[in-house]
């Protein structure tokens, strides 16, 4: 499938999201890569991931990049060799690319009720506000989840963690906005997310 959405959240940044419903084969065969990312997609034991690999490779080309403009640094941030800003991410049968010329992060989660389980391990204050018995719940859990995912890609520093660092502000699902702090090594930071 081409492009499934694309968002402007303003004048400097695009968001393009692919849904993944083509085959690694026919993925695959649409782009060119170069030896690093070739020997990476050929060593994913799980196609679901390959084609996820693959399908971001379609929305650099859809945003007028190829592989060979992408690089990754020691923490395996993601660069583009022009020096824009780049955040990248799959889940299941979605990707999406981020770009901007400010620093962004991003990411795609899927709604499921198994958020729950782990919910201790990434929820520190945010339980000030959550209530365990409300009907939105698992989406607020995974709007945090992702905010806090996005934050870790978008500061891409060794140490950081969601449970410590990173604080997600009372929000409303009906807003589609709040803010977030990361909080670390006596740098404190005030992000705007939007979902």
């Amino acid at each position: 499938m081409p492009v499934y959405k694309t968002l402007h959240p303003n004048s400097q940044t695009t968001v393009k999201i692919w849904k993944i419903t083509e085959s690694y084969n026919e993925l695959f065969q649409a782009v060119k890569l170069k030896p690093e990312s070739l020997s990476r997609v050929l060593g994913m034991k799980s196609e679901l991931h390959q084609r996820g690999f693959l399908s971001v490779r379609h929305l650099l080309a859809a945003l007028g990049y190829t592989d060979f403009d992408l690089y990754y640094d020691e923490n395996g941030k993601p660069h583009l060799v022009d020096g824009k800003q780049i955040s990248i991410t799959h889940s299941f049968t979605f990707s999406a690319v981020i770009i901007s010329d400010n620093k962004t992060g991003i990411d795609i989660e899927k709604n499921r009720e198994k958020i729950k389980l782990i919910a201790h391990k990434f929820s520190n204050y945010e339980f000030c506000y959550l209530c365990e018995n409300e009907i939105d719940y698992v989406k607020k859990l995974t709007v945090i989840w992702g905010a806090k995912e996005a934050l870790y890609k978008l500061y891409a520093t060794p140490g950081l963690s969601f449970y410590n660092h990173i604080l997600v502000i009372p929000f409303e699902l009906s807003a589609g906005e709040t803010v977030a702090w990361i909080d670390y090594k006596d740098n404190k930071s005030r992000f705007e997310i939007y979902f």
